[in-house]
C-alpha cells in the first residue's frame, strides 16, 4: 500500500506543495478531494458528523482518524479520552503532531486490549467493511470492542441514487452483487492507490447485518440520502 492519502494529510500538515486528492470508485467519475478538507473544524464538519461528536462520550475510540479532526475535538472541546486509530503512519503522525494524545497504527482487525464507552466510524463509517460477505467479521471485532453499556455511532450513504433507471420505473443495480460494493481508487501527485473494496448500505441491510451479531440499532439522523445510526449490544437478559 502507497498510503497516498496519508501522503496528503502528511504534505499538507507540512506544507510540502501540497495537492488535491483525486478519487474515484468503479460507479462514478473523478473527483476533487480537497485535502484541507480532512482539517476542518467541528463548524465546517457535516451534520451528520457534527451529530455523532455531540453524542460522544466516555472513552472513545476513533477508527479511520485521518488527519485527527473528530479526535481533536473530542478531545480538546468535550474533555474526553481519545484513542485515533488509522493503519496510515503517516496519518498518525500527522494526528501526533496536531496533538492527539493517543494515537495507535493498526488494522482495526489486528488492534486489542482495549474497550470502549463510544466507537466512531464517520466518513461513510461502513466502507471499511468491504463487502457484504465479510461485514460479520468486523462487527464481531467491533462487538468485541465495545463495553457493555457502550455505542457505536457510524454513518453510510445509500447510493442508489447513483444508478440508472429503467423504462419501469425500476432500478438498474447489478445482479452479481450488492449494489453498495464499489471499488474505490486514489490519486495524488500522479500516483495511484491500488483499488479497495469499499462498502456503502443502506439502513435496512445495515440493520439486519448487525441484528444479526447481537447488535440493537437505531437510526439517530437523516441527511438526503446518508444517515448516521447508533449500535449497542442487546441486552441478553
Amino acid at each position: 500500500m502507497k498510503d497516498l492519502m496519508g501522503q496528503a494529510i502528511w504534505d499538507f500538515y507540512h506544507d510540502n506543495s501540497p495537492e488535491n486528492l483525486l478519487t474515484e470508485t468503479s460507479i462514478s467519475e473523478m473527483d476533487d478531494l480537497p485535502v484541507d478538507y480532512l482539517f476542518r473544524d467541528f463548524d465546517e464538519m457535516n451534520l451528520v458528523e457534527q451529530k455523532a461528536l455531540e453524542l460522544s462520550k466516555g472513552k472513545v475510540l476513533d477508527i479511520g482518524a485521518g488527519a485527527g479532526s473528530h479526535s481533536l475535538y473530542l478531545q480538546n472541546e468535550k474533555s474526553l479520552d481519545v484513542l485515533a486509530l488509522d493503519f496510515s503512519p503517516k496519518s498518525i503522525e500527522v494526528c501526533q503532531l496536531r496533538g492527539v494524545k493517543k494515537t495507535v497504527c493498526s488494522d482495526m482487525l489486528q488492534f486489542s486490549g482495549e474497550t470502549f464507552d463510544t466507537i466512531l466510524l464517520l466518513m461513510n463509517g461502513t466502507g471499511i467493511f468491504q463487502s457484504l460477505d465479510k461485514i460479520d467479521i468486523y462487527l464481531e471485532k467491533l462487538h468485541s470492542l465495545l463495553n457493555e453499556n457502550g455505542q457505536i455511532l457510524i454513518d453510510s450513504t445509500d447510493i442508489l441514487y447513483m444508478y440508472d433507471r429503467a423504462d419501469d420505473g425500476g432500478v438498474l443495480v447489478p445482479t452479481e452483487h450488492y449494489y453498495g460494493e464499489v471499488d474505490y481508487f486514489v490519486h495524488y501527485k500522479l500516483d495511484t492507490e491500488k483499488p479497495i473494496k469499499w462498502l456503502y448500505l443502506d439502513f435496512e441491510t445495515l440493520k439486519r447485518a448487525v441484528e444479526n451479531i447481537g447488535f440493537k440499532i437505531e437510526k439517530i439522523l437523516q441527511e438526503e440520502d446518508s444517515f448516521l445510526a447508533r449500535l449497542t449490544k442487546k441486552d441478553l437478559n
